[in-house]
């Protein structure tokens, strides 16, 4: 399966497509502006990007020419918009494929097999394995190991780990925490707290001494290994 990056503002259609794709096994991220989009592209690196067009930064066709700048990756455009003439411009522009809202799940599944296809990706898992210190997450397998020792994660124990681990150094605020690997949108700060003591028993660490995942207080949390050593993909 993919890894796949959701370009979405709306939280309605984002969590039901990171739901759709969750659940068809692909490895998900999302966010939802055209600079963040860009970010992710340009350091993290994706298999394929699903990209709104109605993007409260940048005009997803704005967004799309300057992905095109730094990756062939291939891209979806999601949006409500049905003019012919915008549908050729941007597939002239550098898109893959376009679907307008609104769309099944099994009708999104079908264009990104295909354009999966035609890229040479879909056909066989491709190994990816994200790496910070001696931490390395394999999303395709969903296994987690520390210093070569495997981790016996939960399903969302693993979702928090891998999705920290894709930004390493970075501070996530735990709204966005929330909203990506919970799908919600407000509350929920005890439930987040909670699966954090459980990664930081499972990783050998505590609060106070940590290792890995360091609490920014009042803002988020940061994964990062001690001494700050990059994250890098296999």
């Amino acid at each position: 399966m993919a890894t796949v990056l959701v370009v979405e503002d709306d939280p309605f259609v984002r969590s039901a497509l990171i739901r759709h794709l969750t659940d068809t096994g692909h490895a998900v991220r999302s966010v939802g502006t055209a600079l963040e989009a860009l970010r992710e592209v340009a350091q993290v690196g994706c298999d394929l990007v699903i990209l709104d067009l109605g993007l409260p930064d940048l005009d997803g066709s704005e967004a799309l020419k300057m992905i095109r700048g730094l990756t062939n990756v291939p891209v979806i455009i999601s949006t409500a918009r049905d003019d012919e003439a915008e549908i050729i411009r941007l597939l002239n522009d550098g898109a893959d494929d376009y679907l307008v809202k609104p769309f099944s799940g099994e009708h999104l599944s079908a264009r990104m097999t295909a354009v999966l296809r035609r890229f040479g990706s879909g056909a066989a898992p491709v190994a990816q394995v994200l790496r910070v210190g001696g931490l390395a997450i394999d999303l395709q397998r969903r296994e987690a190991a520390l210093d070569g020792r495997p981790l016996d994660l939960t399903r969302r124990e693993f979702d928090l780990l891998a999705f920290l681990a894709a930004r390493p150094g970075v501070v996530v605020p735990r709204k966005e925490i929330l909203a990506e690997v919970w799908q919600q949108t407000y509350g929920g700060d005890q439930t987040i707290d909670v699966h954090l003591s459980w990664l930081r028993r499972k990783l050998g660490e505590t609060a106070s001494n940590p290792r890995y995942l360091h609490t920014v207080r009042g803002v988020g949390v940061r994964l990062e290994a001690a001494g700050g050593l990059p994250e890098h993909r296999t």
